[in-house]
């Protein structure tokens, strides 16, 4: 080891680096000026940034500068003390892999290594800025993720959704319905604490509060997202309860539209278990698809309602209370209805008016505009 001065240390290259063509490590002080580390790391292909305290974020800021503005595109490794919720932010500001000092938390770091699970990738037009690149997936490139995506498990969908594309910004959006247990139980298996939104409107079937407390008990899902309409705006709006029989569409906008909304902002991705054969406006649905500024990353688009039901019998998952009484689709109570067998799956939804979704799927009136 070559001591260079206080807070630049390089080292040999392992053996697999040396099969792989050789070159530098480079270990630095996260408190280094950026412009200076440019400088002692050119040529490495490693960079080691150490964190002497897991309070200490200037490590953090250190590798945005060196992937963003000094265009450094090798491999970047925090060292240290750090700790494993730190992981998701360690990846999204650019590192690749982290080698924390502490021994005791190898378990959780265990799991919390799955954030690492891809090399950083440069921008290929050299105009976006490098950081943009790798936690943006720009507009003309969804073309580029369906065809990536055409053809492949739903799982391994969402495994790469989760762990590469928008890896700590990723949601998954449940009404713990008939099928919901599908894309939970695949969600369970890839990362069990991904979020997962659950509109609570107020107006849901008490058989759909139970499943959902079953449900996340025994997939062991450990971060559900409770969200529910503003108490004061459904007094004022909605004061009779009445409200979903006079106007639906202002009844959903009060009771699902409006408190996603609040929460949205904090993913750049959605994930949903919509499905082509529910028919309407889903009969088009594409795998990945932009919805007012945010991606929708849509695992089961293509399954068919046998996929559905052979996968429910595959790993033994527990129904819908209400699905073994004629409910294919099932929302809040007073706008669901059983179904006959011939009916489309969401025939029972607002049956008699002309509405089929919610809005929670569909582009605001202001994007539109």
């Amino acid at each position: 080891m070559l001591q260079l001065d206080r807070k630049t240390v390089t080292r040999e290259v392992s053996n697999a680096q040396i099969e792989a063509g050789g070159g530098t490590i480079v270990e630095i002080d996260g408190d280094t000026p950026w412009q200076e580390a440019a400088t002692q790391i050119s040529g490495a292909v490693q960079v080691d940034i150490r964190f002497p305290s897991f309070k200490d974020g200037r490590g953090f800021s250190l590798a945005t500068l060196l992937r963003e503005r000094a265009g450094y595109t090798g491999r970047l490794r925090a060292v240290g003390d750090l700790i494993p919720d730190q992981a998701q932010f360690l990846h999204r500001v650019g590192f690749d892999d982290v080698a924390p000092d502490r021994t005791d938390l190898d378990a959780d770091w265990a799991r919390a290594r799955a954030r690492f699970t891809h090399a950083y990738q440069p921008a290929q037009d050299r105009v976006t800025p490098i950081f943009g690149q790798r936690t943006a997936t720009p507009k003309d490139d969804l073309a580029a993720l369906n065809a990536r995506y055409r053809g492949a498990d739903a799982i391994d969908i969402l495994r790469d959704a989760i762990r590469n594309e928008w890896t700590g910004r990723i949601a998954i959006l449940s009404s713990f319905g008939a099928e919901a247990a599908v894309g939970l139980h695949m969600i369970s298996q890839v990362a069990p604490d991904t979020p997962v939104i659950f509109l609570d409107t107020g107006r849901l079937f008490a058989q759909t509060e139970q499943y959902q407390r079953a449900l996340t008990d025994q997939l062991g899902l450990t971060n559900i997202r409770m969200v529910r309409p503003q108490a004061e705006e459904a007094m004022a709006e909605d004061p009779d309860d009445k409200l979903w029989q006079r106007d639906p569409d202002a009844c959903c906008a009060l009771r699902k539209v409006r408190p996603l909304d609040n929460v949205i902002g904090d993913y750049d991705a959605l994930i949903t278990g919509r499905k082509r054969f529910h028919g309407g406006e889903r009969m088009a649905l594409p795998v990945v698809e932009r919805l007012d500024g945010r991606i929708r990353v849509n695992p089961l688009a293509s399954w068919s309602a046998q996929q559905v039901t052979d996968y429910f019998q595959r790993y033994d998952l527990p129904r819908h209370p209400l699905s073994d009484m004629g409910y294919a689709s099932i929302g809040c109570w007073p706008c669901t209805a059983p179904v006959q067998d011939d009916d489309d799956v969401r025939a029972g939804r607002w049956s008699g008016r002309s509405k089929t979704e919610c809005g929670i799927h569909t582009p605001s009136r202001i994007a539109a505009e």
